[in-house]
């Protein structure tokens, strides 16, 4: 079957081989490791990550039930802030619950059954991450605990969650726990699990696995407590692309601009907001001697809504393939139908060579996210 365009195509092969690197990293250093829906959430290759994976990690009442239903258990659940109306049904989905402030868990603990596990976030104060837009760690971050305002654990807490990671390596990790440890190891003897969250990358080629695991198992060892790790990218990295159509190429200013059918601002917004630029199946995104220079350009109208040039050997045309590389996790998740641009489909390249067509999105698709 001919891929359509614009579509998002999930490589079988590819997240089965990303599967069995993380079933190894948890099964080595006898940890928990989980999906977490905000970096891939693409239900249809469910089936494959339960092969490997035995739960998820979610953070909204939609990801929640989309856990229950198609990973087939409760999910382990971290909100920034519950919802009065939507707890219950929150709470009652959940096998953990973990609160972003201590406001939170005074409000609804009285609400969590005994069967639920408890737990808080926390701010150790440490990260890798330079963009300050992706980073959670600041000392006035919104997210997490900070260690001065948690002397005393409150009653039924049995871990401690922590993420501000993002793309990151073990070693950035081992500065995480090193600050985690000097702010919060007095509680460490209390509590059942820690929830390290994600940015581990440990699928990206030359991380150091075996670092991680030592890590982590050496952590385990000194403390006496279960580990989870919630990475999101590291599963579906290097899965899968999107590919696209050139509809036009504008010559302004001496610029020349490729206008594909699909979007910067509506399905991979990372690029403009990181600003992260996509590798592509055909040009470079660095500037080779001889190539033609052009920008590429979405179909919103958006003003912003391209990158600056990528360069190409040969001159592009109305109706080439324009395929951006690596645009699976945080992507898929952050897409949206604004200036009702078409939504990409979504598909499968199958582990025997076939592609299925698994989703297509349509003028309803647009009309009921609205009113």
């Amino acid at each position: 079957m001919k891929i359509p365009s614009p579509c998002f195509v999930l490589d079988e092969k590819r997240l089965e081989r990303n599967l069995k690197l993380i079933d190894h990293v948890q099964k080595s250093a006898g940890i928990e490791i989980i999906l977490a829906f905000k970096g891939f959430a693409m239900w249809s290759a469910f089936p494959i990550v339960r092969q490997y994976m035995s739960g998820a990690t979610a953070s909204s009442l939609n990801e929640v039930l989309l856990c229950n239903e198609e990973m087939g258990v409760k999910s382990h659940t971290y909100c920034v802030a519950y919802a009065d109306d939507e707890f219950d049904d929150v709470v009652a989905h959940s096998s953990h619950i973990t609160f972003n402030s201590l406001s939170q868990y005074h409000k609804f603990i009285d609400r969590v059954p005994d069967n639920v596990s408890v737990g808080l976030r926390v701010n150790p104060e440490w990260s890798d991450v330079e963009t300050e837009l992706y980073n959670p760690s600041s000392p006035v971050s919104r997210l997490g605990i900070s260690s001065n305002d948690l002397v005393v654990l409150p009653e039924r807490v049995e871990g401690l969650h922590f993420h501000v990671l993002c793309e990151s390596d073990s070693y950035a990790l081992e500065q995480v726990i090193q600050s985690f440890e000097s702010r919060f190891g007095h509680h460490l003897s209390n509590i059942k699990w820690v929830n390290m969250g994600g940015g581990h990358l440990m699928t990206r080629e030359g991380y150091d696995t075996k670092h991680l695991i030592a890590l982590i198992a050496g952590f385990k060892e000194r403390h006496s407590v279960d580990v989870i790790l919630e990475p999101g990218s590291a599963f579906a990295w290097e899965t899968g692309d999107l590919h696209t159509t050139i509809l036009d190429i504008v010559d302004n200013g001496g610029v020349k601009t490729a206008i594909f059918d699909g979007s910067f601002t509506c399905h991979m917004p990372d690029c403009l907001e990181m600003p992260y630029r996509p590798k592509l199946g055909v040009g470079s995104s660095e500037e080779v001697s001889g190539w033609h220079s052009y920008r590429l350009g979405g179909v919103s109208c958006l003003a912003g809504d391209f990158l600056e040039s990528y360069w190409f050997e040969n001159p592009l045309k109305i109706g080439d393939s324009i395929i951006f590389k690596d645009m699976i996790h945080y992507t898929m998740v952050k897409t949206s139908t604004f200036n009702g641009v078409k939504h990409p489909a979504i598909g499968i390249l199958m582990s025997n060579g076939e592609f299925e067509l698994i989703k297509e999105f349509g003028y309803k698709d647009f009309k009921n996210r609205l009113s």
